[in-house]
């Protein structure tokens, strides 16, 4: 039974992440962000720091923690926004994004007492990451901490996505899911365009995964799908829009990357009103 005040406390949150992804966005100027795809995994952000996984900002290194891998390092406006409501940043943090001297890189770069994992940037490489981490905390005995890694759908054309797929089973990694931000674009295009992977639901299940497929924009459906239990990995493919909640972002492939002028930002900002 999922709880509604943490239903709604996720929503909330949700609605504060995208505002602050925005303004991130507008606050580098000329230089851009990627946009589009940060947008597109917000609720999967929020439901997974403020619903779902095990973290203590004042003990950063806590053995018990669960780990996020996000595998898709360009959309990391979206996990800075997260962490700020997790608590590890402030707004004024968010502000210094891509400036001089920050620590809020265009891609995450390791540092624990933010809350940052792992460093990515590379698309292919964080399942990798999260199958030897999850098989380490399994030598360990840790059975309780939970390895999450966030792939994107135009990722997975990635020969190592599979390779590392194929390991997690071999190695009965129940302690790992996946999360594919299913937003059918990619830089280049469209994914069915590209490389089609569909159907990704079956693929993750020839692989040996338990596999979910949710609307990625639904906290509750996240939380009831992050919170599912297995004896093998689970991959969930959360069907996501790119660039959500901005009328002029979404669904478009020109804001996988761009800037935002003045005159987009308030328009933008006034559709966060609704």
């Amino acid at each position: 039974m999922i709880d509604n005040n943490l239903v709604k406390k996720c929503k909330e949150a949700s609605k504060r992440m995208r505002i602050n992804a925005i303004k991130m966005t507008h606050n580098v100027g000329n230089v851009g962000a990627h946009i589009g795809g940060a947008l597109s995994m917000i609720e999967i952000m929020s439901v997974l720091y403020l619903g779902v996984m095990k973290y203590d900002i004042k003990n950063p290194l806590m053995e018990k923690r669960d780990r996020f891998i996000l595998s898709k390092g360009h959309g990391v406006i979206a996990q800075y926004a997260a962490l700020k409501e997790a608590g590890f940043l402030t707004d004024e943090d968010l502000l210094t994004f891509k400036q001089n001297e920050t620590q809020l890189y265009a891609h995450p770069s390791m540092n624990l007492k933010m809350g940052i994992e792992f460093s990515s940037g590379s698309l292919g490489q964080g399942l990798s990451l999260g199958v030897g981490t999850a098989l380490a905390l399994k030598q360990k005995n840790n059975t309780s901490s939970r390895i999450f890694v966030l792939l994107g759908d135009g990722e997975c054309d990635e020969g190592s996505v599979w390779e590392a797929a194929a390991s997690a089973n071999h190695y009965q990694l129940s302690n790992l899911v996946v999360i594919v931000d299913k937003n059918n674009l990619q830089y280049d295009g469209q994914t069915k365009e590209i490389l089609s992977m569909d159907p990704l639901e079956e693929k993750w299940k020839s692989f040996g995964w338990k596999v979910l497929s949710i609307n990625g924009h639904s906290e509750k459906d996240l939380l009831t799908a992050l919170n599912s239990n297995s004896n093998v990995p689970i991959a969930i493919i959360a069907n996501t829009v790119k660039g959500k909640g901005v009328s002029f972002m979404e669904d478009n492939v020109l804001w996988h990357n761009n800037r935002l002028t003045e005159n987009q930002l308030i328009q933008a900002m006034e559709e966060q009103e609704d």
